[in-house]
């Protein structure tokens, strides 16, 4: 019978390093009708025995069975399908198994299917070619890598290193190789390092760490290194480390440190100085302002000369301001300390709104301003500390106060939001902040306006930024909004969990 391979692939079909040969559909089945010199080895017969024949007649029971279903599988789905490993006979060489592929006339009609050995694994030629392929891919990643890489025995000698150790550590292979890598390692890591190195070879698992190492020029860096086994024939092993630079990292994460360690110093000297202004400050205020208010009251007796009344006014009120300025002080070096506890009790805002509004018009009553608040019965009560809650509402109404003109008006408004917050909003008609100094004014010490009124109430520019702290202390939000010329509103919301529904 005539082969059916086109004379133009003949050459290709033949020197198909692998089993290959064609079928047609017939009758009884799947007929060759050519195979190139391997396949006729495989099947252990002659040409003519081979060319003509059926599937079935070609291999045995079991292996023509599976390759017959999947010759049909191929010619229904009209697409290429794998067979698996077949049944091995003796005198044959292995195949572990076919690709079928279907071939088409003009007409997209299935001719013929071309049926390929996969290569065998056990092929010498296919493995040293894999193999170096994979040498030549690993040396490149070796040599290409930026960072220095390392491979030593079981002995901890240096077999193998990259450029990049070289470059980075100044160490030549003539420096390297067959040394003892302990000895590239600072002194006082050996000990570890050589348990390390006995303990990753035995687990055989990836391990990561810092060593330090020396460098030629005499100067030590700090790398990241990571190491890992690697097995090769004949039960050699190998440890493979590549390192990592991180010198500048930890020089950086030293000065962090030590930046770190010296503002924790000054802040422990700030707290101590004004520790100490607390006593040596307040301790003589009280007793100025004790003494004042006595003679005021004229408790052992008239003063005498009405100026010494006037000026004995200004002394209380200049002693009361002080007083006030040094706990706003103190109280926003504990809050940046994280000293303050909150002492939470059931508050009636609306009634401590009254209080203070009514303390901090008591102080300006000559400027002629009025606060309107209107009390609402369906406010609920809050859960907080009443001393920061009242100290919020001064400060703010304070600060409004300060930057309204006389007979300006500020309107306090209590409301329930619709996340069941309660909100406290602040609003004056004074000549407000500039937008691009709100910023400022919520840092601590930050003034951008002369205040209106006389020097007592020129304050430390500490209101709102303490009065901030002391909200979110309660885990609330404070928000400022300002316009120069038209006024300023603060809205302080507290969270839903501390009022009482």
């Amino acid at each position: 019978m005539t082969e059916m391979t086109p004379v133009n692939y003949k050459k290709i079909f033949e020197q198909t390093p692998v089993v290959r040969f064609l079928c047609e559909i017939v009758p009884e089945g799947f007929k060759v009708v050519s195979a190139n010199d391997i396949a006729i080895k495989y099947f252990d017969q002659r040409r003519y025995q081979v060319i003509g024949n059926t599937i079935d007649n070609l291999f045995v029971l079991e292996n023509a069975k599976r390759i017959t279903e999947s010759l049909k599988v191929c010619v229904e789905k009209q697409s290429p399908i794998t067979v698996p490993a077949l049944k091995s006979l003796p005198g044959h060489f292995s195949v572990p198994g076919f690709w079928i592929y279907p071939i088409y006339d003009d007409e997209k009609n299935i001719i013929w299917l071309d049926v390929v050995a996969q290569p065998s694994m056990t092929d010498s030629s296919i493995i040293e070619r894999e193999r170096d392929d994979a040498l030549l891919l690993l040396t490149s990643i070796f040599d290409a890598s930026e960072v220095g890489i390392l491979v030593f025995d079981r002995n901890r000698r240096i077999v193998k290193m990259n450029d990049s150790f070289e470059r980075i550590f100044g160490w030549n292979r003539k420096d390297t190789l067959g040394n003892d890598f302990v000895d590239f390692i600072t002194n006082d890591a050996h000990d570890i390092a050589q348990s390390n190195f006995e303990r990753y070879l035995q687990d055989g698992m990836r391990h990561s760490g810092e060593v330090k190492i020396h460098c030629k020029d005499g100067d030590i860096a700090d790398t990241l290194y990571t190491t890992v086994r690697m097995e090769l024939s004949h039960g050699r092993s190998f440890q493979v480390t590549t390192l990592f630079d991180i010198t500048q990292r930890k020089q950086m994460e030293y000065s962090l440190k030590f930046a770190k360690e010296q503002a924790d110093a000054a802040n422990h000297a700030k707290s101590l100085f004004l520790a100490n202004m607390s006593h040596e400050l307040r301790t003589p205020l009280n007793a100025i302002i004790g003494f004042s208010e006595m003679m005021q009251a004229e408790t052992f007796g008239p003063l005498g000369d009405d100026k010494y009344v006037e000026y004995l006014s200004d002394v209380l009120l200049s002693a009361r301001h002080l007083l006030e300025i040094i706990n706003e002080v103190l109280d926003m070096s504990k809050i940046e300390a994280g000293r303050v506890e909150l002492a939470e009790q059931n508050i009636d805002l609306q009634k401590l709104v009254e209080t203070v509004a009514r303390m901090v018009i008591s102080r300006v009553s000559e400027s002629n301003i009025q606060i309107h608040f209107k009390p609402n019965d369906d406010i609920p009560k809050l859960i907080a500390d009443p001393r920061l809650v009242r100290q919020i509402l001064i400060n703010l109404l304070t600060n409004a106060v300060k930057y309204t003109n006389k007979n300006g008006e500020i309107f306090v408004r209590l409301r329930v939001n619709t996340s069941e917050e309660l909100v406290v909003e602040i609003e004056d008609r004074g000549i407000g902040i500039p937008a691009d100094k709100i910023g400022d004014v919520m840092e601590p010490f930050g003034q951008i306006h002369e205040p209106t009124k006389s020097s007592i109430y020129q304050g430390t520019g500490l209101g709102l930024p303490l009065a901030k702290a002391m909200v979110e202390l309660h885990g609330g939000t404070f928000k400022l909004h300002s316009v120069e010329g038209e006024g300023t509103k603060v809205m302080v919301t507290f969270p839903k969990y501390r009022v009482i529904s």
